[in-house]
Parts: structure tokens; C-alpha cells; sequence
């Protein structure tokens, strides 16, 4: 029933022999020789200008497929295998983590029993962001911790796993942090075999592969992910970059808390250099006011310009923010202090000639006597300015802002990135950013739960790509000067993975255009486009064989060009969460298969239709290439290619079909699956 990445259980020992890392190199050069001859030789000489809405596209595809490889081979060119580690020093102090939301109470229980065999001391902890009473019980009953958040999150950003996590952190204190996702069972062995790289102090991360026990025999879901948990991460190891993935993983509280330091410095140093910009254009707005009029006010308001860029001047200086506010709250008081005197005065003068208005209107001893023409009074009054301090209060309200609490969040220091819905490679990131080390530690250690139906895997593969893509507008690796450049290679390289929608839209359409249309998007004889496509294609496809050590790879191709729909969704919601500023939302993945029955045919409708076109462009071609004495080669190729883009497609068959394990066998599935995580040959 289960279909297993080959990953070593027993030592953890995957160093990569150096035949073999040459090899891999040589390929990787010829490969991206081969690539760069190809794309150079379409840009400048076979290109079809007359049908440039088609041409230009695929070219462009075309290039991004071959920054893809080069990124790729990089990977691999110092793909890290790594000896098994020491064992770990007595006496540290471990927490294990169980962040659950809604995942149900057996299955949490199921992870929070086995944390508790596992050998190393530690201390178990469910970070139930529910808040589930049955779930707290049955907790202290197996003398497990519980933890869950407070009212101080309450009408505030609950940030999702990293909130739940960020609020786990305030109230235990670990040195070391195990993170498992609630269906994640753990191995009794896992801190014994990670532990050790911690001797090293500038390790922060220790990240162990994601692997499931619950897939079928040929993996109709692509929830394994060999290549990724493997020669991927591996070549990211190797250039100090292997990244966390939110599970199955053990951090540093050190590293974590410098982390959520940093971040709150950095983020009270942005408010404040806001609130400072906020204030500056408040000031010269004022200077237009009438109350500007006043000597007074005008000397005041010069005097608050002045506070402001002087602090502005002192924060680019990088003085500390408290003396730089300090500074300026007094200078700001001050010059607000000396229009009081004016501002007494003139409201002496308002009382005075009200009293005047009462006099005219004819004293006497009766309070009815004493009153006088309301309207009129209003009158007069409305026609001054009353208080100058008046100009003053909109920058004043500017600068009040400033504070160090940051009162908005439950807790001031975030030590787990809050950016997008996924918060694991942002934090990574940070930590690499600020000179820490990561380790890729290639053993089975834990057995996961993968999505049991095509609707749960589409909404995880979509908050998956939603949150790589909110981390990549927000802070772009390529501009993360505190990372070497090939780390920030390294982060490009998987957000520039999902990307691949837009390729994969042009790759669907050329043919059908083609066949249909007889539009040719490439100008040139069929002898030179194959002279250089065939051998870079080829040089490609064994790079792949052998970065992947003969672990299946095809499933992964099939699933990255047939979920488009999902990466071009994920693409335009990251956009318009970071830059229209509308939620994403935050859907956690259910552990247990959906009620809902039948085929799901509804979740693929742009696939079917895409599939219905190029059964359509096949049989037209054909039809041409009998019937009408087409042009060959071109024809055929293009067969070809609707064929094998059919292939690729024909997977979601399979996903809108599968509908999982048996839901009235849900009891023993999970305690089949607690078994395989206990077994310790991890076959």
C-alpha cells in the first residue's frame, strides 16, 4: 500500500561518493552548455516574427525552463551527503512541539504519545491552537504538556502555525525545539540522530525528510516528493541553504529568539522611520493652516521640522531608536509648550468678550436676566481660530505612533517569520541571513499522513505556493545582502519554481495552435531546431537520472505542468495579498478523508478542458497530415508534443478518482500508521 522515498533508517550516513559528484558536474556543464546554445540559437535566428504573439511567448518559457536547469545544476554542484553525526551530549534540554488546530483529538494524541517514547529526555508539548477542553484533559492524563494562547491574542493577528508556535515559545525554554506537525509520528531515535550537528554552535536547523505512510502503490496524489527530500535538498545543504519545511525538524531556541530580536528591532526601526515621514508631511501641511498665521504657531511648527529631520537625520545614523525618540518627544513638547502662553491668552480674550455679549444684552439679578444671544456668540466665536495648538495636533498625533510595545501584535518579539501563510522558509532565511548554519539530515525519522483526496492535496500544494510566493514579494532573497550569493540562489531557485504556470500555459498552447491553426511559433529548418533541441533535452533528462539516484522522479514532472491552475492562482493571490493588501486566509490540512463522495471532476475543469483541446489539435492534425499533405516533421512533432502534454495531464484521472483509505477503517489506519513510525529497520 505505501510507497516510500529510499532514504537510509538505519545510520543516516548518505555521503555522495566523488565519481559520482563529478559526473553529476560534468553533466551539469554540458547541460547548460547545450541550453545556452539552444536558447541563444532560438532567440536570434528562429524566431516566426509573423506569428510573434505565439513565438515571443514560448521562447520566454522556453528561457525560464533553462534558468530553471541552470538553477538545478547549481544545486547539485555541491550536492552534500553527509556522514552520520555524533551522538548528542547529555544534559540539553529538548522540547518537542505537536502544533494542531482542528486535526482530530485521536490522531494528536497518536503523535503526542509517541513524542513521548522518544529516547532522548525531552518534553512534550500539544500547541492546541483550538483550544480543545477534551484535547487539554486527555493531554494532562497522559502527562503530556498543553498549551494554548491567551486573551492577549485576542482582536489581534493569531499568525496562524507561526502565531501558535510564536506563543508555545513565551512559556517553555527548551534549548532545543523538535517541530511536528500533528499527524507527524515520530521515531524513538530521532533526537539521537540529530542532536549531534548542535555541537557545532552555529547550526540552528536540523531538517529531516517528510515522508507518509498512507500513499498507494504509484502515488496517485504526488504527495512524495523524492527528488525534493533528497538530491534537492541535499545540493541546497551543500551551499549552506537547506531550508525549514515546518516539520520533522529541530531548532535552535537561541537562534530563534535572536531571530524574533532582530525582526522586532528591524520593525520598530520601519514604524519609526513611517511615523518620522508621517510627521514631515503632517508639518508642512500645517504651514498652509490659517492658525499658521500666528507667529507663535509658525515659530512652533519650524521648531517641530526641525525635531523631526534632525531625528530622521539621527536614525540614518543608526543612534539608538530610545535616545532618538526621547529626543524628539521633548523638543516636540517643548515647542507645544511655548505657544501655550498665546493660546491662554486668546482664550482670556474669547471669555472677555462673551462677558462684553452678556453686559449688552442687560444684567440682572435673576439667572434669566444674565442670558444672552446664544447664535450670536457662536457666531463671533467661529470666526477665530480658538486654539493655534490646533495646527499642531495632527503631527502630534503622528508621533504618538511611535512606541516599542507594539501594541498591534500579542507579543512584541516574533521569533517564527509572520510574513505569509507558510512560515518556515522565511524563517530559515532570516537565520541564513544572519550568519547561522542549517543541516540537511537525510533519514527516515518520522512517518507523516498525506492528503487522502485531490481537494485537500490542491489546497495544501496552494498555501504551499501561496506562501513561497508571499516570501519572495516581501523580501526578495536576491536582495538579502546578509545571504551569500549562492544561498540566495538557492531561495530564488524554489520560488522561481512556481512560476512554472505561466510556461506550462504556453507549453499547452503552442501545439494546439499549430495543429489547428498551422502557425508555426518557430522559423527554421527541422535539421537545425534538432540538431540543438534533441541533444539538450537528452543531456537534461540524464542530469535528472542522475541527480535522483534512481528514486521515481516522474510523478513530480506530471504534477509540477499539471496543477498550473494552482500556481497561477497562488501567484495572483500572493500579488494582491502584498500589494492590495486582501487576506489569503489560512487553511490547515485535514488529516482525515473528506465525506463528500465520488469523482471530483469539478476541481479539474481548466485540465479537462486543456485535455479536450488537445485531443481536438491531434485529431485535426492528423486529419492534415493525411488528408491535406501537412508539412511532416512539423506535424508530427507537434503530435508528439500534445501527445506527451496529454500524458503529463492524464495523472488527475487518477487524483479525481482516489478517494483514500476506507473512513470506517480510520481507526485502524491510525494505529497501523502509529506502528510503522515505531518500527525501527524503517522500511
Amino acid at each position: 500500500m505505501s510507497a516510500r522515498t529510499r532514504i537510509d533508517a538505519t545510520t543516516g550516513d548518505t555521503r555522495i561518493s566523488e565519481g559520482r559528484l563529478l559526473l553529476l558536474r560534468v553533466v551539469v556543464l554540458l547541460t547548460v552548455l547545450l541550453g545556452v546554445n539552444y536558447i541563444a540559437w532560438r532567440w536570434l535566428f528562429s524566431l516566426n516574427w509573423d506569428a510573434w504573439w505565439i513565438a515571443i511567448p514560448l521562447i520566454a518559457a522556453e528561457t525560464y525552463s533553462l534558468i530553471d536547469v541552470c538553477l538545478f545544476g547549481m544545486m547539485m554542484w555541491r550536492a552534500r551527503g553527509r556522514p552520520a553525526p555524533p551522538p548528542p551530549v547529555e544534559g540539553l534540554a529538548v522540547d518537542v512541539f505537536i502544533a494542531t488546530y482542528n486535526e482530530p483529538i485521536d490522531l494528536v494524541m497518536t503523535t503526542a504519545l509517541a513524542a513521548r517514547r522518544i529516547r532522548y529526555p525531552h518534553r512534550t508539548w500539544i500547541l492546541d491552537d483550538g483550544a480543545r477542553p477534551e484535547l487539554r484533559r486527555r493531554a494532562e492524563a497522559a502527562g503530556v504538556g498543553y498549551v494554548s494562547r491567551g486573551a492577549e491574542w485576542d482582536d489581534r493577528p493569531r499568525h496562524a502555525k507561526a502565531g501558535n508556535i510564536n506563543n508555545a515559545l513565551q512559556v517553555t525554554d527548551g534549548e532545543f525545539i523538535l517541530i511536528l506537525d500533528a499527524d507527524m509520528i515520530p521515531r524513538p531515535e530521532i533526537l539521537d540522530h540529530t542532536l549531534g550537528y548542535f555541537d557545532d554552535p552555529s547550526v540552528a536547523l536540523v531538517q529531516t525528510p517528510q515522508v507518509f505512510s498512507n500513499v498507494a502503490t504509484g502515488d496517485p496524489l504526488g504527495s512524495q516528493a523524492p527528488l525534493f527530500y533528497g538530491p534537492i535538498q541535499q545540493g541546497k545543504d551543500g551551499w549552506n541553504a537547506a531550508f525549514f519545511c515546518g516539520s520533522n525538524a529541530i531548532l535552535r531556541r537561541e537562534a530563534l529568539m535572536q531571530l524574533g530580536i532582530v525582526g522586532y528591532v528591524r520593525e520598530l526601526d520601519r514604524s519609526v522611520s513611517r511615523a518620522l515621514r508621517s510627521a514631515a508631511r503632517v508639518v508642512e501641511r500645517s504651514r498652509t493652516s490659517p492658525a499658521a498665521a500666528d507667529p507663535a504657531v509658525a515659530a512652533a511648527l519650524d521648531e517641530v521640522a526641525a525635531a523631526v529631520a534632525e531625528a530622521r537625520a539621527r536614525l540614518r545614523a543608526h543612534e539608538p531608536l530610545g535616545e532618538v525618540t526621547y529626543r524628539l518627544h521633548r523638543r516636540v513638547d517643548a515647542a507645544t509648550r511655548s505657544i501655550v502662553a498665546s493660546d491662554v491668552a486668546g482664550i482670556d480674550d474669547d471669555l472677555r468678550e462673551l462677558a462684553a455679549l452678556a453686559a449688552s444684552s442687560g444684567a440682572g439679578t435673576s439667572p434669566e436676566e444674565h442670558a444672552f444671544d446664544v447664535e450670536q456668540a457662536v457666531a463671533v466665536l467661529t470666526s477665530k481660530d480658538l486654539s493655534p495648538l490646533n495646527a499642531l495636533e495632527a503631527a502630534q498625533a503622528v508621533l504618538r505612533t511611535i512606541g516599542v510595545d507594539r501594541a498591534a501584535e500579542a507579543q512584541p518579539v516574533m521569533p517564527l517569520a509572520t510574513i505569509s501563510v507558510t512560515e518556515d522558509m522565511a524563517t530559515s532565511m532570516r537565520m541564513h541571513g544572519m550568519g547561522w548554519k542549517s543541516v540537511y539530515h537525510h533519514e527516515l525519522l518520522a512517518d507523516g499522513l498525506a492528503p487522502e483526496d485531490l481537494g485537500t492535496m490542491l489546497t495544501q500544494r496552494l498555501r504551499w505556493a501561496q506562501g513561497t510566493m508571499q516570501v519572495f514579494l516581501r523580501e526578495n532573497p536576491l536582495v538579502q545582502w546578509g545571504m551569500s550569493l549562492p544561498q540566495r540562489l538557492m531561495y530564488f531557485a524554489t520560488m522561481w519554481s512556481y512560476l512554472s504556470g505561466y510556461a506550462a500555459v504556453v507549453y499547452f498552447a503552442a501545439p494546439i495552435i499549430f495543429l489547428v491553426l498551422g502557425i508555426l511559433p518557430v522559423h527554421a529548418y527541422a535539421g537545425d531546431f534538432f540538431a540543438r533541441f534533441i541533444p539538450f533535452m537528452v543531456v537534461n533528462q540524464v542530469l535528472f537520472l542522475i541527480a535522483a539516484k534512481g528514486a521515481p522522479t516522474w510523478r513530480g514532472q506530471q504534477y509540477s505542468l499539471a496543477l498550473f491552475p494552482v500556481w497561477l492562482k497562488a501567484c495572483s493571490t500572493a500579488f494582491t495579498n502584498v500589494v492590495l493588501r486582501i487576506p489569503l486566509g489560512f487553511a490547515v490540512t485535514p488529516k482525515t478523508r473528506p465525506s463528500t463522495n465520488g469523482p471530483q471532476w469539478h476541481l479539474i475543469k481548466t485540465q479537462l478542458v486543456v485535455m479536450a483541446l488537445l485531443v481536438v489539435a491531434i485529431v485535426v492534425g492528423c486529419i492534415r497530415l493525411l488528408v491535406n499533405g501537412a508539412e511532416p516533421v512539423g506535424t508530427a512533432v507537434n503530435i508528439a508534443w500534445a501527445v506527451y502534454d496529454l500524458v503529463v495531464l492524464s495523472v488527475l484521472f487518477q487524483a479525481a478518482t482516489f478517494r483514500g483509505y476506507d473512513p470506517a477503517t480510520e481507526a485502524e489506519h491510525l494505529a497501523d500508521h502509529a506502528r510503522r513510525a515505531t518500527r525501527k529497520d524503517g522500511r
